[in-house]
């Protein structure tokens, strides 16, 4: 009985050997069009922006660091952060210099792909948006002195190419300063 099976299992072993052999020979074949399935390019469709947040308030708006070589302060409106089912964190970000010059933008991220755009600007007559400045996803530069949205992005809005949470998450890490270096336990 054991050399039955001993038997069976060596012609099973054969059949399998044969199989592999014949299936093909390794090839100079170009591979380069594998894709790993999360690198895919997919029918990406932002959801529609209709209505703008309010204007911010100086009394909620949460300051968040992006350099210590930078004079100038940045700050997120609470009430205006949004995370979509398509990705893109939602924000309006003021940002004031020393002379108490103020550049209010509602703005969003997009984690998958490292860009940023803007929607709105405020108004020259500063009690609205102006929606003429909105631009297209642009990628997001990392060594500018200012570059807000590359802090934005790193340390509480995206990780691993989709938003870190809610965005009351989001909101309570901003506040809090829990930036994603700083949760790594």
């Amino acid at each position: 009985m054991k050399a039955f099976a001993l038997a069976v299992a060596c012609v099973a072993t054969g059949a399998l050997l044969a199989g592999c052999s014949s299936a093909g020979k390794p090839t100079n074949k170009d591979d380069s069009a594998f894709v790993y399935l999360l690198d895919r390019k997919s029918n990406w469709v932002e959801n529609k922006v209709d209505t703008l947040p309010p204007l911010p308030t100086d009394a909620n708006l949460l300051s968040f660091e992006v350099s210590g070589n930078t004079p100038l302060q940045f700050a997120i409106d609470p009430k205006s952060v949004s995370v979509g089912d398509d990705g893109v964190v939602r924000y309006t970000v003021v940002v004031t210099s020393p002379g108490g010059a103020r550049n209010v933008n509602y703005e969003g991220i997009r984690c998958d792909t490292y860009e940023w755009r803007q929607y709105a600007g405020l108004n020259a007559d500063h009690d609205g948006w102006d929606t003429t400045v909105a631009n297209q996803f642009s990628r997001i530069e990392n060594g500018a002195l200012n570059a807000y949205q590359a802090a934005l992005y790193q340390d509480y809005m995206c990780a691993n190419k989709i938003p870190t949470g809610s965005a009351q998450r989001i909101v309570e890490n901003i506040r809090y300063k829990r930036t994603q270096t700083s949760q790594i336990h």
